[in-house]
């Protein structure tokens, strides 16, 4: 990794059109999951001005009304105006109902079941920590979900009751030797309802004091008179949403995961059930990274996760620390085998990842669909635990 460089993230707020999407497709799989834990889904939505469009797979004894959750999404994030809202938007469906097949709670698994679930498809994961912050993040994406969530909360609370659901956000930071050195730039994109709509001015003033500042209190950086704060650089954003541009599931995969710091897989990661390993085996990689930094084997872990069709266990396993160990990649490489299991039905064993959504108000995947898959302590996800370090550092 290069010693001195600048790098930016970004994150988007809950009315971006792609994360509308995202949560859509979660809360189709709740609803499947909180009726029946061993549903097999997979849900894919597209959006754009006054349509949306829901693809979805699924065997399951759940009987769900997917537009009506659909509906209860639009409504929930924000989108109430004549423009695009939950009552009149058209939503198209494709759905295709498998043949329903046994399967078998991986709770009551011996050991020797668990090694005949082989993976369902092919994937390479990605799971990655550091030390650049509190939930061994990087800092860029910390920052810009920070900000992201600020500006949410001030429309939510009606702190600025101009602003629409639509939003997003960028964060800029000066690495020196490796290590977060200042802030460079802030970007907020904030959509506002045309009958409300405030000067450019009173806007960059008021998300200062209710959006950057807040983000900023307890930051381990904080931006000084050098920093390049930009708001809606491009011209104002008037309704955004929908209306303005079109969304899809799994478009924002750096969003989900660590902000193009680290790799990441190319497939989705929302709307899809436990059983699929292109996104329970990343949420697998990120506790295995994220272990290895609280145990100090490294500050930089980043956990690759190779599986084939018909395999159980993952073909490779591979880590680098980016030159940062404490021991070797190959004795990381040893431990975590030998600590975690990658196994598809040992994940969903280890995570409860089917009890899930009937354990949080609301629902469970929902709750990932905005702010990031990885690194959210606001949620107490089990792949964000520390609880193997002992026996890693062996």
């Amino acid at each position: 990794m290069k010693r001195d460089f600048m790098f930016t993230s970004e994150s988007v707020t809950e009315g971006h059109p792609d994360k509308l999407c995202d949560q859509i497709a979660d809360a189709v799989l709740d609803r499947y999951l909180r009726q029946d834990p061993m549903s097999q889904v997979i849900t894919e939505c597209a959006v754009s001005n006054g349509i949306l469009f829901i693809a979805s797979r699924f065997a399951s004894q759940a009987t769900v009304d997917i537009p009506e959750v659909a509906r209860q999404v639009i409504q929930q994030v924000g989108y109430d105006r004549e423009e695009f809202n939950a009552t009149d938007c058209t939503v198209m469906t494709s759905l295709t109902e498998m043949p329903i097949a046994l399967v078998r709670d991986e709770r009551e698994m011996s050991e020797a079941e668990l090694e005949r679930i082989p993976a369902r498809n092919m994937a390479n994961v990605f799971g990655f920590a550091c030390n650049q912050t509190p939930n061994l993040m990087p800092l860029p994406v910390w920052l810009a979900h920070k900000l992201a969530r600020r500006l949410a909360s001030a429309r939510l609370q009606r702190h600025l009751a101009y602003l629409a659901p639509d939003g997003k956000t960028q964060v800029g930071v000066e690495y020196r030797d490796g290590r977060p050195y200042r802030i460079h730039s802030l970007t907020l994109v904030a959509s506002q309802w045309g009958d409300r709509a405030v000067s450019p001015e009173r806007l960059r003033d008021d998300l200062y004091q209710l959006v950057i500042e807040p983000a900023f209190q307890d930051a381990p950086l904080q931006p000084d008179r050098s920093t390049a704060i930009f708001v809606n650089p491009d011209g104002p954003l008037i309704n955004g949403g929908p209306v303005t541009h079109s969304g899809l599931t799994g478009r924002k995969n750096a969003i989900d995961t660590y902000g193009e710091y680290s790799r990441q897989s190319e497939s989705a990661l929302s709307g899809k059930d436990p059983s699929r390993i292109d996104r329970v085996g990343a949420y697998a990689a990120r506790y295995a990274a994220k272990n290895v930094v609280a145990a100090g084997l490294a500050d930089v872990c980043e956990v690759q996760l190779t599986y084939s069709i018909g395999q159980a266990r993952p073909v490779s396993i591979q880590i680098d620390s980016h030159g940062t160990g404490n021991v070797s990649d190959e004795v990381i490489a040893q431990r975590i085998q030998a600590v975690f299991d990658f196994r598809p039905a040992g994940i969903i064993r280890e995570f409860n990842l089917r009890e899930l959504p009937t354990l949080y108000r609301g629902g469970f995947y929902h709750k990932l669909s905005a702010y990031g898959h990885v690194g959210r302590m606001d949620i107490g996800l089990p792949w964000e635990r520390t609880d193997k370090t002992a026996e890693l550092k062996g």
